[in-house]
């Protein structure tokens, strides 16, 4: 993470990351993913990654006004 950025996003998109892999089983499985091919600081990098997935979705969700439907399983 940059230390540039919204000081209060740094913060709080990693916490909603890790609120949503434990909810969401398609983001619990690319937290798995990532967190085996991370090396070093795994949790954290991994729940920045996820933050990222996460705000990816959320900017496409918001872009064409649908709701998210979870994958079933």
């Amino acid at each position: 993470m940059i230390k540039s950025g919204n000081r209060y996003l740094r913060y709080y998109l990693p916490e909603a990351a890790n609120s949503a892999r434990r909810c969401d089983s398609e983001l619990r499985r690319y937290y798995v993913l990532k967190f085996k091919e991370v090396n070093k600081y795994q949790h954290k990098r991994t729940l920045a990654l996820t933050a990222r997935k996460l705000v990816r979705l959320v900017f496409r969700l918001l872009k064409d006004q649908r709701l998210y439907i979870p994958p079933e399983g």
